[in-house]
């Protein structure tokens, strides 16, 4: 079995031992790593820091597969960039991986890195995103057999894309008919929650008959990924994607999350992702983290800045509609840590029910978020939790350790 994977590092705090530490982001947790891995890590920055590269980058690995064939040229690839990011291939090889992160209290985050791309070509029927789903489900198992089962259960992790189980078309439709009279009951993460329960059949009248069989099937595959993950322990943080399909998916996980996310069943199992570069991020993580309250539901939320910039700047001129992100780095940060603050303070208020990971490669996010902790008086072993992605910013997760245990 292949099975191709994406790494995140997140470091889970131990107890704490004393009063707050600044953290130390001087490099001096690189003593952990080996020589070979440090100079592997400076020449992916520096080829990462060439503007060609970064630009043409799929046009130079196309380049290099027809120069050097694809064996030899595939080995290079995984020597340096793709070693760097990627944990391994099989089974076997991420094993290997986070084995060697497990020595240094780093625990992982496995993700199957497929998504649909908004503008990509109509699958025909379903075969692609069952495919999908399969190794969803394959994943969900190597999360739960790579920690040692005697541990605490419930804090396994992974990652999962809504658009590698249901079309970015049927994502856009809805989104479009989302907050429209009368969408409210037809598109309700009630209804739609129903749906998944019963398995019986779901029509929404402004879906035509092939995307209602879509729909119908897509919500199918997200009940069996979530149903088989919390039958393993394992958490499932629902990645954000573009503005023009995230009100669905927001839709779609709080459909999961009245199915999953019950105290009583140790929720939550489903958790949302919140991109702090959109300027109404904000506005809806207030407007979520309370609904949840009022429902009883426990909220589990994965806060980042955001990936899409460049596309969603682009997507809005071309359309002549309004940036939906922020105008600057300042803002952004600004928001990241007015998000943070007010999930650290539903964390302090609401633990074991509410869970935060602040998904961050910025120090002084990292930083502050750790200070809050201790002033809120949040448990280190609590429901908080950090993440980087793996050879992205590894002195950040290596202080954390360094400070946590």
């Amino acid at each position: 079995m292949m099975l191709r994977t994406c790494r995140v590092l997140y470091a889970q705090a131990g107890p704490a031992t004393g009063g707050w530490q600044p953290l130390s982001f001087d490099g001096g947790a690189f003593h952990l790593k080996g020589t070979g891995e440090l100079t592997r890590a400076l020449l992916v920055l520096r080829l990462c820091a060439w503007p060609p590269l970064v630009t043409h980058g799929l046009a130079f690995q196309a380049w290099s597969q027809r120069l050097l064939g694809s064996r030899l040229s595939g080995t290079l690839l995984r020597a340096s960039i793709y070693g760097q990011f990627v944990a391994g291939e099989t089974a076997e090889e991420v094993r290997a991986c986070v084995q060697q992160l497990q020595t240094l209290s780093l625990r992982p985050l496995l993700a199957v890195p497929t998504e649909e791309e908004p503008d990509s070509a109509v699958k025909t029927g379903e075969t692609w995103y069952e495919g999908n789903l399969s190794a969803m489900l394959r994943c969900v198992d190597l999360s739960r057999s790579l920690l040692d089962s005697s541990g605490p259960t419930g804090n396994i992790l992974m990652q999962l894309k809504v658009t590698a189980l249901t079309s970015t078309r049927l994502c856009k439709e809805l989104t479009s008919w989302i907050g429209k009279p009368g969408a409210s009951l037809e598109l309700s993460p009630e209804r739609l929650a129903e749906a998944m329960n019963s398995g019986k059949d779901l029509h929404v009248s402004c879906l035509s008959t092939k995307q209602n069989q879509h729909l119908q099937a897509s919500l199918s595959r997200l009940q069996r990924v979530v149903q088989h993950a919390r039958a393993q322990h394992v958490r499932l943080l629902v990645d954000a994607e573009y503005t023009s399909l995230n009100p669905a998916l927001s839709l779609l996980v709080a459909a999961l999350a009245l199915c999953w996310n019950s105290p009583r069943e140790g929720g939550p199992w489903v958790w949302n992702t919140y991109q702090a570069y959109l300027k109404d991020t904000y506005e809806r993580l207030r407007q979520d983290a309370e609904a949840a309250d009022r429902a009883g539901l426990a909220f589990g939320v994965k806060l980042v800045r955001g990936a899409y910039l460049d596309k969603e700047r682009q997507v809005a001129q071309l359309q002549g509609t309004k940036d939906p992100t922020q105008p600057d780095y300042e803002a952004t940060s600004w928001s990241y840590r007015r998000c943070l603050e007010l999930m650290l303070t539903y964390v302090s208020h609401q633990s074991p029910t509410c869970h935060l990971m602040v998904a961050s490669h910025n120090e002084e996010s990292v930083h502050h978020a750790t200070k809050r902790m201790w002033e809120l008086g949040i448990p280190l072993d609590g429901p908080v939790c950090f993440g980087q992605l793996l050879g992205m910013c590894d002195h950040v997760s290596l202080a954390l350790v360094g400070n946590f245990v």
